[in-house]
Order: C-alpha cells, then sequence, then structure tokens
C-alpha cells in the first residue's frame, strides 16, 4: 500500500486525515477501515444527550399550554437543543478514530432524513440519528428500516402519527383522515426509488397498512416512545405490489417492510445512492450491479455492503472525484488541525450556518443533494472562499503551514497548491489558500 490509498481511505471514506493519519493508515489502508465497522461505542462528543422520550415529554407539556407558548418554546428552547444536537454531532466526526463509521451514519441519517424544517421534529433529529440510525449501520438493511419507520422522529416529521385508516373506529368517529406522507417516502426515497415501479393505489394501500404506528402522549405511560394503536387503524386486507396483505394490525406493516427491503429494485436503488458517495456522482452501471449483488446475496446486510466498497478497485483509482459538502468541509477542516474536544459550539454552528448545511435542516425528506453540481453555484463557491479566509485570520502564526498541507494533503497536494502556499505573505493567507485549493475542496 501507500500513502496515494491512505489518503483515499481518509478520504473518501471518512472526513479527512489529521496531521500523522496518513503515515499510520498507509501500510493497510483497507485493514483500517474494516476495523472501524466493528467499532460501537458511542463518541464521548455525545454523551449526555437527551433521549427521545425525554425531549417529546417536554415538547408534549409545552403543546398542551396552547398554540402562543408552544410556538415561543420551539422557536426559544427547542432551538437550543437543535444547535446544541448539530453542534456535538459534527464535533463527533470531527474527533473521530473512526471516520469512515461516522460517514456511515451520516450517510443513513441522510438517506433517512428527519429535518428541522419540520418544526415540530427539529428537536428530535438528533436524538432520531442516535437511536434509529447510529447502532444500525452495520447491521440488516430490514432491521435499519423498520427501526427508523418505528421512531417517533420520523413518525412526527412525516405526520403518521396523525393518520387514521378511514374505516378505522376513530376515522369513523372523528372524521379524520388517512395521511400518506410516511408510506408515500418510503416507496419513494427510503426503499424502491421513484422509478421503483410503484403507483399512487400502492402509495394510498401502504399508508393504510401502517396506520395505527404512533406515538405516546405525556398522559400515557412510557412518553415519548413508539405504539401501535389498534383503534386507528384501517381494517380489512390490503393489496402492495400486487400482494395481499391480509388484515394482521401492526404486523402488516412489519410484513410489508420486510417485502420492501428484500424487493431488486430496493437493492438497486441502495446501491445507486451508496455508489454515488463513495465513487463517484455518476457511478459506473456495472459498479451498481456488482453493490445490488452484494445487497441481494447478503440480504440487505449493510456491513458487507461496506466491505464491498472498500474492495471496489475503482474506489482506489480515482481520487478526488467528490465535490465536498459543507458539512464534509467543515469537519475536514477541522480534523486537519486536530480540533479534539471542543468546549465552544459556537465555531461549527457559525461555519455550518453560514456555508448552507446545517445538521438536521435538509431541505426535504429527500435529504441533502450528493452531487457536485448541487454545491457550484458562484454564490455557494465564494461562501467557500470567504470563510476560508476567515479560518486563516484565526490561524496561528507559526509558520508550518506547508509542513500542514504536506500533511493532510498528501500525495494529492499539487505542485500549483504548493507553490501558492510556499509563497504566500502570511500564515494566514497560506492557510487560505489551502482549505481553497481544489485538492482540499474535493475527496
Amino acid at each position: 500500500m501507500s500513502l496515494d490509498h491512505a489518503f483515499i481511505a481518509a478520504t473518501r471514506f471518512g472526513f479527512g486525515p489529521r496531521p500523522g493519519d496518513l503515515q499510520s493508515i498507509a501500510g493497510d489502508p483497507r485493514g483500517w477501515l474494516r476495523a472501524q465497522l466493528d467499532d460501537t461505542a458511542p463518541p464521548q462528543a455525545l454523551r449526555g444527550l437527551d433521549t427521545t422520550a425525554a425531549l417529546y415529554t417536554t415538547l408534549d407539556r409545552e403543546r398542551q399550554k396552547g398554540p402562543g407558548p408552544y410556538m415561543e418554546y420551539l422557536k426559544t428552547q427547542a432551538s437550543a437543543v437543535v444547535k446544541r444536537e448539530a453542534a456535538r454531532r459534527t464535533a463527533a466526526a470531527i474527533e473521530s478514530d473512526s471516520p469512515f463509521r461516522e460517514r456511515l451514519v451520516q450517510f443513513w441519517s441522510n438517506h433517512f432524513t428527519v429535518s428541522g424544517t419540520r418544526v415540530v421534529a427539529a428537536a428530535l433529529a438528533g436524538a432520531f440519528e442516535r437511536e434509529a440510525i447510529r447502532p444500525n449501520v452495520t447491521g440488516r438493511f430490514a432491521d435499519l428500516l423498520l427501526g427508523v419507520s418505528q421512531h417517533p422522529g420520523m413518525l412526527v416529521y412525516l405526520d403518521n402519527y396523525v393518520s387514521f385508516g378511514p374505516q378505522s373506529r376513530i376515522g369513523n368517529n372523528r372524521e379524520r383522515g388517512l395521511n400518506e406522507n410516511l408510506a408515500r417516502e418510503i416507496l419513494e426515497l427510503h426503499t424502491l426509488g421513484v422509478d421503483g415501479g410503484y403507483t399512487q393505489a400502492d402509495v394510498i394501500a401502504f399508508a393504510k397498512i401502517i396506520t395505527g404506528w404512533s406515538v405516546t402522549g405525556i398522559r400515557e405511560a412510557g412518553t415519548g416512545r413508539y405504539r401501535y394503536r389498534p383503534f386507528a387503524h384501517e381494517p380489512g386486507d390490503k393489496v402492495l405490489l400486487g400482494k395481499t396483505y391480509r388484515e394482521d394490525g401492526e404486523d402488516e406493516g412489519k410484513a410489508a417492510l420486510a417485502d420492501l427491503a428484500r424487493h431488486p429494485a430496493t437493492a438497486r436503488f441502495i446501491a445507486t445512492k451508496m455508489a454515488r458517495h463513495f465513487i463517484a456522482d455518476d457511478p459506473a452501471p456495472a459498479t451498481v450491479e456488482r453493490l445490488a449483488g452484494v445487497f441481494r446475496q447478503s440480504d440487505g446486510d449493510l456491513k458487507q455492503m461496506a466491505l464491498a466498497l472498500i474492495e471496489a478497485p475503482e474506489v482506489w483509482e480515482a481520487p478526488l472525484s467528490k465535490f465536498k459538502t459543507p458539512n464534509d468541509l467543515v469537519i475536514s477542516t477541522f480534523r486537519s488541525f486536530s480540533q479534539r474536544q471542543m468546549d465552544d459550539d459556537r465555531p461549527l454552528i457559525g461555519a455550518l450556518s453560514e456555508l448552507g448545511q446545517f445538521p438536521f435542516n435538509a431541505p426535504s425528506p429527500a435529504g441533502w443533494p450528493d452531487r457536485a453540481a448541487d454545491w457550484l453555484a458562484p454564490e455557494a463557491l465564494m461562501r467557500r472562499i470567504e470563510w476560508a479566509r476567515g479560518v486563516g485570520q484565526a490561524a496561528p502564526q507559526n509558520g508550518q503551514i506547508l509542513q500542514w498541507a504536506e500533511l493532510v494533503l498528501g500525495p494529492a497536494l499539487s505542485r500549483p497548491t504548493r507553490t501558492l502556499i510556499s509563497q504566500a505573505e502570511s500564515t494566514r493567507e497560506a492557510v487560505a489558500l489551502g482549505l481553497a485549493s481544489p485538492e482540499f475542496q474535493r475527496r
């Protein structure tokens, strides 16, 4: 192996190297990546954050006070929760010795987006990632899908907790109706994909299948947890994707999700997204088919999918093929300066807000985009340059920035960038040039 492969391992699979990482990884980059898949210890930065149950209990208590006080709470106290969650999650990636695993967490969290654009769900998004995503990124896709679909964060974000079968007891008595949001997004965004062969009739049928999947309120035991409500479930058999699901209450939804997790369209859709994220914006069809085959043959084993990525020859042949998102840029910058155990969250919050990718605030249930074209608008590029200058202004005057660039860019450091850094008039200017360089902006 070599520094070239060490750089790819640290940058494409992780969030960029810290000084000294490339030398320690170079002996066995693949082994370094494989070992991280077994590192299940919770990051130090995430300890002490509130659970979904605690957060939902507070939200529900405030809701009982009326619309005015509730909205005021969401704007102030709940907003503070969101900022703390975003900063701690980002710090976890900056500090991690297992950055590949952290990238997998963020990949799957983006796939199963819960966004603060729905104010009611904002405070739950961080806990959703910690509880539903993080423990399952190297497990089976079917288990991840079920855990996500039954988590209060997702049920609230996509309104399934207020979805009632038209012929259910509560639907008849209160004239409260069916909500298709969660069913539609599971089919379109979480499993089959928009071209996966489902119809509007399938959306409606699936929405009926998962009626009754809800969340406990403060007047119930175990507030803020998943609960199946039989009186909200649509009775009768349903037909989804040509298969009849007999009336079976909560188990109808579990059976449908298990089938969706094993559908060939799901294998292709997941394989395409993973290849796009880790290899190239437009991955080769042969690469996608190979990953889809691993998905099918392993029954959706996500650890096997990660291992297949590690072994994919094209991963190691095309460095810098992906443009860093703002989130990646911030994390890789802080990692490059070995920032650890940060007591002040404001630099992280400010950077993520300034660059336009605040965690848990994706513009839609589709999550953040994963192609360069979506991040290359002139205004966005200018924000990156200005931010790099700001980082340079805060850099110490130690005169060792060329050494820093050599340590964190390694073999990717080009002759033009080396010349610009070495000829910079100040350390601050050198830092800004290094961060704005093409090789630092890509992965």
